[in-house]
């Protein structure tokens, strides 16, 4: 008998300042089943300081645990727990424990901590992160998938739902619906449907936003960024007065702020003692929260590094140290809540998650994908002296709000010329 499987995707894009919108995007031919019904009324959080700690806290604990020795990580922890958070919808027992203690909110909790934050994201004219959410799921009797799973996804993620025949047409509709809502950045996930899928969970969001102060020609020059094992790379480094110094005592940092206020680039420098892996065993939610909510306000000379990077790593071994490991396990994990398969136990077999980053003169763009894959069982004020925070050697870097202060990229950038 075929072995089935069930595939979560959650795609995070944050996409160009520059791209250029045509208006022209592909076409998703399979019946959209949300058509004419409405998602359950959610009342949103009015405060989210209670959410803000864990969620910081997950990213910090997600990035020490996929940080390696040398090398440029990149991660969404936005992209990360919200697929997650999607697929504890579908979880049970041991396994919904494991991964609530692992997300660091309780499922209900984390439902409706995300409901509320992703509904209050601001946009502008030149700032705008979007959200859009599916979920696709086989037409193959072998497969029930639970109403209630795919009501609790509409209600707090406003999913779309597709219900298809998992052949070559469906990989196309899902590859262009992923091209469409991510600005085409993202021209498509899938190269194929494996015969055993049951299930896509897809969460996409696109990101445009330029510096509140474009830099300016004259702003620009090359210098010398060092490695930590001193080998010296010539750069093109972006200068600036900020007025959002942020630091603790292993490191110092600045946070610069995109068009509108409401999003922001925020960096930490070690001190020269201090390797970037040192540092992140300093940090936890609460401290980064602390340095990101109440930064000093004073003149800070700020450098930054024009820098592209790339990062993939494949997670299950990550969130498996973050004890999340019942749900890896063919025959104990259970995801009772999804549906009923009449092959064998679903449990997820891969978590895939790839980044992009892109820091210039104009602004940010960045991009991440996470995939979860599930199988069945198979057999300003007066200023003081200047601070001065130069991005040229090894450095934390990430990507917030300004409201909650949660970054939704965090990264380190430890080799200008990796991409």
């Amino acid at each position: 008998m075929k072995r089935m499987a069930f595939v979560l995707i959650s795609i995070l894009l944050l996409c160009s300042i520059t791209l250029q919108l045509t208006g022209c995007f592909m076409k998703v031919e399979a019946t959209n089943l949300m058509d004419g019904v409405s998602a359950q009324r959610i009342s949103a959080l009015d405060d989210l300081t209670d959410g803000n700690s864990s969620v910081t806290d997950f990213a910090v604990r997600l990035l020490l645990a996929t940080n390696e020795e040398g090398k440029n990580v990149l991660i969404s922890p936005l992209s990360v727990i919200s697929a997650l958070a999607m697929t504890a919808n579908g979880a049970d027992g041991e396994t919904l424990a494991e991964m609530e203690s692992a997300l660091g909110l309780n499922r209900e909790a984390l439902n409706l901590y995300l409901y509320s934050y992703l509904n209050k994201l601001p946009e502008g004219e030149k700032y705008k992160l979007s959200v859009a959410n599916s979920i696709w799921f086989t037409d193959d009797e072998h497969f029930l998938v639970s109403g209630d799973f795919l009501q609790t996804n509409a209600n707090y993620y406003g999913a779309d739902i597709y219900k298809a025949p998992f052949n070559n047409r469906t990989l196309k509709d899902i590859n262009n619906w992923v091209k469409r809502e991510t600005d085409r950045m993202i021209p498509s996930i899938l190269d194929r449907v494996p015969e055993d899928a049951v299930m896509y969970l897809i969460n996409a969001l696109a990101f445009e936003a330029e510096w509140a102060k474009i830099y300016e020609k004259h702003q620009v020059r090359e210098e010398v960024f060092t490695k930590e094992d001193g080998t010296e790379i010539n750069a093109d480094f972006m200068y600036s007065n900020e007025s959002r110094y942020i630091s603790d005592e292993n490191a110092q940092g600045f946070i610069k702020y995109y068009n509108g206020g409401k999003y922001a680039f925020a960096a930490l420098l070690p001190n020269k003692n201090v390797s970037v892996s040192d540092y992140l065993l300093t940090l936890d939610g609460e401290s980064l929260q602390n340095m990101l909510s109440n930064y000093e306000t004073c003149s800070v000379m700020a450098a930054i590094p024009k820098f592209k990077s790339e990062y993939s790593a494949e997670l299950r071994e990550v969130l498996k140290s973050m004890g999340m490991s019942t749900a890896f396990d063919e025959k104990t994990a259970d995801f009772s809540a999804i549906g009923e398969s009449a092959v064998g136990n679903i449990y997820i077999s891969r978590v895939l998650h790839k980044t992009y980053i892109e820091v210039g003169e104009r602004g940010t763009k960045a991009g991440a994908v996470t995939v979860v894959e599930m199988k069945n069982e198979s057999a300003a004020g007066p200023f003081d002296e200047p601070k001065k925070v130069y991005l040229d050697r090894p450095f934390v870097y990430m990507l917030i709000d300004t409201e909650n202060n949660i970054p939704f990229f965090i990264g380190t950038m430890m080799d200008i010329n990796e991409k």
